[in-house]
């Protein structure tokens, strides 16, 4: 499993709505796409900035192709972005993903 984290920053007052906006756009695009496995938004507010995260898991790098493209390591961008990030960071972080479930609380 490979989990997809991707980080942007936007004014705390545009929170709420950005958030609104990533769960209709990406979010429900990730899990639209065959071999998605699941996704989260996490968001922190830190005074003026709050920061947001996409996290994503995926069956293997090619089923994040059909998400991202051929260029996956890419941050992939929509249209409304631009009227709320602060920031365009140029890539996402992708990390190899593993479960213990042997070690699961008894």
């Amino acid at each position: 499993m490979i989990t997809r984290i991707w980080h942007g920053k936007t004014k705390t007052a545009f929170a709420n709505v950005y958030r609104q906006y990533v769960a209709e756009t990406g979010m429900k695009d990730y899990i639209n796409t065959s071999g998605n496995l699941g996704a989260q938004l996490w968001q922190r507010e830190d005074g003026d900035i709050t920061e947001i995260w996409t996290v994503s898991w995926w069956e293997n790098y090619e089923s994040i192709k059909l998400f991202a493209g051929e260029d996956f390591e890419k941050a992939h961008y929509y249209e409304e972005d631009k009227k709320y990030l602060l920031e365009f960071e140029p890539s996402v972080i992708h990390c190899e993903t593993y479960d213990f479930p042997q070690l699961q609380k008894s």
